[in-house]
């Protein structure tokens, strides 16, 4: 059965980043996601090209994801464009 976006969205919401402790999808750090017959496809980026993180947010959105694609989750990771807070996460962060 190929899952529907909300149920993406729902999984990616439990996925944190490490530093800010607010989900990625919450952060707009998801910029795409494709479903397919060969699993889900992720195009994310990260709030830093220097995030020390990264590896772990990768495999945390593929775990949160395999459940949903039979194991096939894939992340790219991408800086174009590069992650800008919306005015309301701005002031979720206090900044």
């Amino acid at each position: 059965m190929i899952p529907t976006k909300e149920q993406i969205i729902d999984k990616l919401k439990t996925v944190k980043d490490p530093e800010l402790g607010i989900d990625v999808w919450t952060l707009g750090l998801i910029y795409d996601t494709k479903i397919g017959d060969d699993g889900i496809d992720i195009t994310m980026t990260l709030t830093s090209p220097f995030c020390p993180f990264v590896d772990e947010l990768i495999e945390s959105v593929e775990k949160a994801l395999a459940p949903l694609s039979n194991g096939e989750a894939r992340v790219h990771i991408t800086f174009d464009p590069p992650w800008e807070p919306t005015e309301e996460l701005r002031m979720m962060l206090g900044v």
